[in-house]
């Protein structure tokens, strides 16, 4: 049975406190709510994901999550982190009882769904399991079978606490975007080194460098425009300008490439629809 995932969120006032020196107090909030999306987009976008739960109290964060296609709880319990992942499994098992339940951070901006996939198949052969976050000190992925309580331990040092509650490792190469969670300016400029999700991207490029991986997907060579899409799937265009900044001569659909995003003032780095507008796109080298 496909997975329940649960994603905690503080309300948008008070998230993400340390990145206030390095972002900004005005730009806190919106990154914070910026990471959810691209977190709640990727995750819903993931083969074997059935139903995203999330638990937050704050109105304008359940809204625009709620759009991207979550289920939106409020923190009964309201006593932090861990009795809000507790709250939202039961939540999720109260709809789907026989599903596997999977608590998963909301500060996973480069979040790709490929790669949670294969954490959640990982997961799927241990009745608790979990992943530590990229520093090794925290935990961004818990998971229980159906039948087991989830039996959150989250914050701090997690991953020892995780790991003396019975909870069994995964350890696997190539999924750095599942475990690059956010909390400082320089855990953000290694999250837009792997590639973000466009919201964050849009947002952090008016501060930093915005830089995202992503497949092309269309190319006409008689205008040098196209299009490629994001990891999360969503299209985003590129000019002739762009093409032209990257040194490209030829781009061929299913290639995958990097784009950047305009630095100038914010509202310019708004294409149609609200998404960003590529400045460079260039082939992703390894």
């Amino acid at each position: 049975m496909a997975w329940s995932l649960v994603i905690p969120l503080k309300p948008l006032a008070v998230a993400k406190s340390r990145l206030a020196d390095a972002a900004g107090e005005e730009l806190r909030p919106g990154l914070a709510l910026a990471f959810a999306q691209d977190t709640v987009a990727a995750a819903a976008g993931t083969p074997g994901v059935g139903d995203v739960v999330v638990v937050t109290d704050d109105p304008l964060a359940g809204a625009e999550l709620a759009e991207l296609g979550a289920r939106v709880v409020p923190d009964v319990p309201g006593a932090g982190l861990n009795a809000a992942l507790a709250y939202g499994a039961r939540a999720a098992r109260n709809r789907r009882p026989g599903a596997p339940v999977a608590a998963l951070n909301a500060d996973l901006p480069a979040l790709r769904s490929a790669e949670l996939a294969r954490v959640l198949s990982a997961a799927a052969a241990f009745p608790r399991a979990f992943l530590a976050d990229a520093e090794g000190v925290g935990t961004t992925f818990l998971s229980a079978s159906p039948g087991t309580e989830l039996a959150p331990a989250f914050g701090g040092s997690s991953r020892n606490r995780h790991h003396r509650s019975g909870a069994v490792e995964i350890v696997l190469p190539g999924i750095a975007s599942v475990r690059r969670d956010v909390d400082t300016g320089e855990d953000l400029r290694a999250a837009l080194r792997l590639g973000v999700g466009f919201r964050t991207a849009a947002l952090a490029g008016s501060r930093y460098a915005a830089v995202m991986q992503a497949t092309a997907y269309t190319y006409d060579a008689a205008t040098r425009c196209g299009s490629v899409l994001l990891d999360d799937g969503t299209p985003v265009e590129f000019d002739a300008a762009a093409f032209d900044a990257g040194g490209l001569r030829l781009l061929r659909p299913g290639q995958r490439v990097r784009i950047e995003l305009a630095e100038d003032d914010p509202a310019a780095a708004d294409g149609p629809g609200g998404r960003p507008r590529v400045s460079l796109v260039t082939l992703q080298t390894f």
